[in-house]
C-alpha cells in the first residue's frame, strides 16, 4: 500500500513538470557571434603567393631624344637654276634663262627640341646664292626689262629655305633598346628665290644725249608648302649616328618641292661633328608672270651641341 502511494506521487510530479514545460515561451536559437565592423579577418594558416610583377620596359634614349640641341652647318651646293615666263604674261618674246655661276658655300642653322617618346621638333634654315655673267643668245624680257641679243647680262640669285619639322616615331614601338628608328615627317616649308639682272655695259654707256639708262631689274618669287616624308635614324653606337630624310609636296601646274638629306655624325662629349649631303628640287608657280625652277645639291658639314 505504501509503495502504491509513492508511485502515484511520482507520477503526479512528472505530469506537473511536463505541464509547466509546455506553458513556457520558446527560446530563440543561439546566434553565431559576428566580428565587429572594420575588424580584420582572422589570420589564415599557410602562405598566399602574389602574381609576379610585370617586366620593366627598357626605353633607351639616344642623344637628341631628350632636352634640346643647336647646330651650325656649312653647305656647298651646285646645280642648275632657271627663270622663265609664266602664264600671266602677254608678250611673245622669250624669257628663258639659265643662271650662271655656282655658290661659294653658305652657312645655315638648326634647333631641335625633344617632344617626348622619341619625337622631335626641328627648325632649320639654309640658303644658296650665286652670281655670274653671260651673253644673251636672243632677245629677252626678264621681269619686264628687255635685253637685246648679244648683251652681256650679269645675274645673281639667292635661294632660301625655312623649315619647321615634326618628326614622329613610327617604328619600332616601344623602342626598348633598338638602335633603329623610322619616323614620319610632318613639315611646313617656306621657299624664297630672289634674283637680280643687269646689262652693265649698256647701263654705263650714255646715249647720244649723254644720258645713262639703267637696265637693272629685280624679281622675287616665294611660296609656303606643307611637305610629308620619312626619316631613318640608325644609332650604330651612342656616339655614332646615321640619318637620312626625304620629304616633298607639289600641286600639278603650280609648284613643287622635294627635299632630301643624309648625314653621319660622331659625338665627342656634348658636341657632334657631322658630314653629309643635301639637295632641293623646286619650282615656283608657273601660273604667275615669271617662275623659277631647278635643282640644288651638295655636300655640307656641321656641328651640333646637345644639352644632354
Amino acid at each position: 500500500m505504501k509503495r502504491t502511494r509513492t508511485g502515484l506521487l511520482c507520477l503526479a510530479l512528472a505530469c506537473t513538470a511536463a505541464s509547466f514545460a509546455q506553458d513556457a515561451p520558446p527560446q530563440p536559437p543561439a546566434q553565431q557571434q559576428q566580428p565587429p565592423t572594420g575588424a580584420e579577418p582572422p589570420a589564415q594558416t599557410g602562405t598566399t603567393r602574389l602574381p609576379p610583377a610585370p617586366p620593366k620596359v627598357v626605353d633607351v634614349r639616344m642623344p637628341g631624344e631628350t632636352g634640346w640641341w643647336i647646330g651650325l652647318t656649312g653647305w656647298l651646293p651646285v646645280g642648275s637654276v632657271y627663270v622663265n615666263k609664266g602664264k600671266e604674261v602677254s608678250f611673245t618674246a622669250p624669257s628663258y634663262l639659265k643662271y650662271p655661276g655656282n655658290s661659294k658655300g653658305q652657312p645655315g642653322g638648326e634647333i631641335g627640341i625633344a617632344a617626348g617618346l622619341h619625337n622631335t621638333i626641328r627648325l632649320s634654315y639654309m640658303f644658296s646664292k650665286a652670281a655670274g655673267t653671260q651673253t644673251a643668245g636672243s632677245d629677252l624680257v626678264l621681269f619686264s626689262q628687255p635685253y637685246n641679243k648679244g648683251d652681256e647680262i650679269s645675274s645673281s640669285y639667292k635661294f632660301s629655305n625655312y623649315k619647321v619639322s615634326y618628326e614622329y616615331l613610327t617604328w619600332p614601338y616601344p623602342v626598348q633598346n633598338h638602335h633603329f628608328r623610322l619616323k614620319t615627317l610632318w613639315q611646313v616649308q617656306y621657299i624664297t628665290f630672289r634674283s637680280n639682272f643687269d646689262a652693265p655695259i649698256r647701263s654705263s654707256t650714255p646715249d647720244s644725249s649723254g644720258n645713262l639708262t639703267s637696265y637693272a631689274t629685280t624679281g622675287s618669287k616665294s611660296f609656303f608648302t606643307p611637305t610629308f616624308g620619312l626619316g631613318a635614324h640608325e644609332y650604330v653606337g651612342r656616339n655614332l649616328h646615321l640619318e637620312a630624310n626625304v620629304s616633298g609636296f607639289g600641286i600639278p601646274q603650280s609648284f613643287h618641292l622635294l627635299d632630301v638629306d643624309a648625314s653621319l655624325g660622331y659625338r665627342v662629349g656634348k658636341f657632334e661633328l657631322r658630314a653629309g649631303g643635301r639637295g632641293f628640287n623646286f619650282r615656283t608657280s608657273a601660273k604667275r608672270d615669271y617662275y623659277n625652277y631647278g635643282t640644288l645639291a651638295g655636300a655640307y658639314v656641321g656641328i651640333r651641341w646637345y644639352m644632354d
